[in-house]
């Protein structure tokens, strides 16, 4: 598994409503995508950030995602103009309270761990 940590610059002045009102717009493109395990969204207010925390079943996947494409439309939607910024780190253990589950990766691919 693969966790993705996103920020991007907010337009001047866009409030936390505005934000999370594009959020829960977005919401359904990320749980209809099946190579996303998870997506935490993110807000800074103090530094003017939005973001997002991903769990992937792979790099490949989060990469696809986030091209070009989604790239625009976070400037589109945010004003984020390009200032975009996406961190990658192996995740193989989640404790995921949740659902009362550890989860390996293997486990999260569909393989038995």
């Amino acid at each position: 598994m693969i966790s993705e940590i996103v920020t991007f610059k907010l337009r001047l002045g866009m409030t936390r409503a505005e934000v999370v009102a594009l959020y829960r717009r977005t919401a359904p493109l990320w749980r209809a995508n099946p190579d996303c395990i998870r997506k935490c969204y993110l807000y800074d207010a103090a530094n003017h950030l939005g973001g997002g925390a991903y769990l992937w079943k792979s790099l490949a996947a989060a990469k696809r995602a986030h091209g070009e494409a989604w790239r625009r439309m976070i400037d589109d939607l945010y004003g984020s103009d390009g200032q975009i910024t996406i961190t990658y780190f192996e995740t193989p253990i989640v404790a995921d309270n949740l659902v009362q589950q550890t989860i390996e990766e293997d486990a999260a691919a569909g393989k038995a761990a």
